[in-house]
């Protein structure tokens, strides 16, 4: 079994992930590369069957210390899976980045790996990866004994196309595959390499139907065709069986030139064929219609394109003030402030904030406390500001938020309850108020330190479901020893977090990571891991609700070496 390792999610751009360059020396080569993974002949552990295995990806750029930077989705009942999720880096020539792929067979739905049995693991670095293109290798188990004969496959290709393509797709009189039933299918994507077909997309499972109408959804461009319009595509279609084996209904060939052609009005539709069903029946015409209702090609807008184009990153702190942190006066609390001047509380105040900070023009960070009786009423509030000025809470820089929060300590009596929704719904309706603006210049960061089980969990899911559709992050660090089983429920990487009164969060905003993976680290993986998932959460955002940068980030760049650009509209 592996033993558990600091968890940061999967990373499109990481803020933290570049050091500061002195002047006059140049900043590392940077170019993004994608992985693509596929495995063979995993270890199977399941007695009744196969394994269900997920993959992730961990990097370390200094020490023993690893840093879980991504997940791939589950595949059920499969020992030969080809994930379709793929992973996003950084690539620095000039950095050793250690990367190792870890395989386990998922058990159960929680989020920790250390109940879940682990099929094997692979350690190399980036560099290597990228040198082969193309990499297998054997799998091992963590006494370096072959994991069985399970191998890995990882697939490198540079990003230099960030065009993506978006589609509507349907279907009509599929086959019936079920005895009991009807089908159910889901689509599988695939482009033509030098090596073979390699899987770029997968569609959801559209249960007990033959005419389905899956959810809109896109694909890179680069990883759907390599940016070439005339290259072959081939889409398979499967109903859907939980053992693995999924039944073949039928394939079929294009080109994205073909597929661009569809409109709704006029859908591109294909034939779905299966050959072993042509081959063995004189009058077999196709096992269903595969109708492309819209296939778009769009550019898409990246983090640092919406933070060139103008967005202001707005950072506001709110710090867990209950009486179970305990009394501050006492080296026991978790607010007691050493001698060296240092808490889990300001250490994480300062990884963030100090990363944060760059990319907030005004350097004014509100900083609020939570769960404390304060005066002159000494009743419990569970949203009032760390300097006591409801009309003015920003400090000024981030050693203002520090000060204000030492300052604040000896004034209040901590108590309780834990309670997260006054604050995120606080935080909300200024992100409401950027989001009624119309466009990219606003998003809000809000960081949430705290030591325990939140006590109003539903209204704290009401409230972050809420706010999924506005201009706003949570990111939130535990610190000290409690359990945080809580919090893993809210940080929806796999599962979208759903609300008591049904309602699903229309897309991930929540980080979560706990101090104490971190404290034998350096602030820079802390604040590197905490902030891993917020570039990706600014651009989709902006991308959900159609908002182009505010300046043409080309555009910009033009004017500033000297040649007048267009004018932003």
């Amino acid at each position: 079994m592996a033993g558990p390792v600091p968890s940061c999610p999967s990373s499109m751009t990481s803020l933290g992930s570049l050091p500061e360059v002195p002047r006059g020396m140049s900043r590392p080569c940077v170019a993004k590369v994608e992985l693509t993974v596929s495995c063979e002949n995993l270890l199977d552990k399941d007695v009744f069957s196969k394994s269900d295995p997920l993959c992730v990806l961990l990097m370390n750029s200094s020490g023993t210390q690893w840093f879980e930077v991504g997940r791939t989705e589950m595949v059920m009942n499969c020992l030969n899976p080809k994930f379709a999720k793929r992973f996003v880096l950084d690539y620095c020539f000039e950095v050793v980045q250690k990367v190792k792929f870890e395989l386990y067979d998922i058990d159960d739905s929680s989020e920790g790996l250390s109940n879940q049995d682990f099929l094997g693991e692979f350690e190399g670095t980036l560099g290597q990866i990228v040198s082969s293109r193309k990499l297998t290798r054997p799998l091992v188990l963590q006494n370096m004994k072959p994991a069985g004969k399970g191998t890995i496959t990882i697939f490198a290709e540079e990003i230099k196309d960030n065009r993506v393509v978006k589609f509507e797709v349907e279907a009509r009189g599929l086959d019936k595959k079920s005895f009991f039933g009807k089908s159910d299918p889901f689509l599988e994507f695939y482009r033509l390499t030098e090596s073979g077909w390699q899987l770029a997309y997968r569609t959801e499972v559209v249960k007990r139907n033959l005419n389905p109408c899956w959810r809109p959804f896109r694909v890179p461009m680069q990883s759907l065709c390599g940016g070439d319009m005339e290259k072959r595509i081939k889409v398979d279609c499967y109903s859907y069986k939980t053992n693995g084996s999924h039944d073949l209904i039928g394939i079929f060939e294009t080109t994205l030139t073909n597929l661009t052609e569809a409109s709704r009005t006029t859908p591109a539709e294909f034939e779905c064929v299966n050959m072993k069903k042509k081959n063995k029946k004189n009058k077999y015409k196709n096992s269903g219609i595969v109708s492309v209702k819209l296939c778009e090609i769009v550019k898409e807008y990246t983090f640092l394109d919406y933070i060139m184009g103008g967005c202001q990153l707005h950072f506001i702190v709110a710090v867990d003030l209950t009486k179970s942190n305990g009394d501050p006066q006492s080296p026991d609390s978790l607010h007691y402030i050493s001698p060296d001047g240092v808490n889990q509380y300001l250490s994480a105040i300062w990884s963030v904030g100090l990363v944060i900070k760059d990319y907030d023009s005004d350097n004014l960070f509100p900083a609020y406390g939570f769960g404390a009786e304060i005066p002159p009423k000494w009743q419990v509030s569970h949203e009032f500001p760390l300097n006591f000025n409801p009309t003015n809470p920003s400090c000024q820089g981030i050693e203002g938020v520090v000060e204000a929060y030492r300052m604040c300590l000896p004034q209040v009596v901590l108590c309780g309850p834990t309670n997260f929704s006054p604050i995120i719904n606080h935080v909300a309706q200024l992100a409401h108020q950027a989001a009624s603006q119309k466009a990219a210049s606003e998003y809000f960061v809000l960081l949430i330190i705290t030591d325990g089980v939140i006590t109003d969990m539903d209204e704290t899911c009401l409230a972050i479901v809420n706010a999924s559709r506005l201009p706003m992050s949570i990111i939130i660090v535990g610190v000290g020893g409690a359990n945080f089983s809580d919090m893993e429920i809210l940080d929806g990487d796999n599962t979208r977090l759903r609300a008591y009164n049904g309602e699903v969060a229309g897309r991930d905003i929540v980080q979560f990571v706990p101090f104490r993976n971190f404290q034998n680290a350096s602030q820079e993986a802390l604040a590197q891991c905490v902030l891993a998932e917020l570039p990706e959460q600014v651009s989709s955002y902006f991308r959900m609700v159609n908002l182009k940068p505010v300046r043409d980030p080309a555009s910009a760049t033009e004017f500033s070496e000297g040649g007048p650009g267009p004018e932003s509209s």
